[in-house]
């Protein structure tokens, strides 16, 4: 896959993970698509580690999208884990 997809399935991967893990998150919109592309290679590699299989094959694979939004949501609760996103009060 070229560096386009990584970005479009990146920015849905992130846009996806924050919505299934709620709260405040001190990031915004670019720090949702960095986590979001930082997770679709975490999660292609932790396929490929623990399961031993390819989990990036194509854009339209249902195994890179699901890769993708497991290692943003790994990856968004370790940014508040860090950032102390989940515990700010406005």
């Amino acid at each position: 896959m070229g560096i386009i997809a990584w970005i479009i399935i990146g920015l849905l991967a992130g846009l996806i993970a924050k919505a299934l893990t709620p709260g405040r998150d001190p990031g915004g919109f670019i720090i949702t698509t960095l986590l979001g592309i930082a997770g679709g290679l975490l999660g292609g590699w932790l396929g490929k580690v623990i399961f031993g299989v390819d989990s990036v094959d194509g854009f339209f694979e249902l195994s890179t999208w699901i890769a993708a939004i497991v290692g943003s949501v790994i990856l968004l609760l370790l940014y508040r884990l860090f950032t102390g996103g989940s515990r700010r009060h406005a």
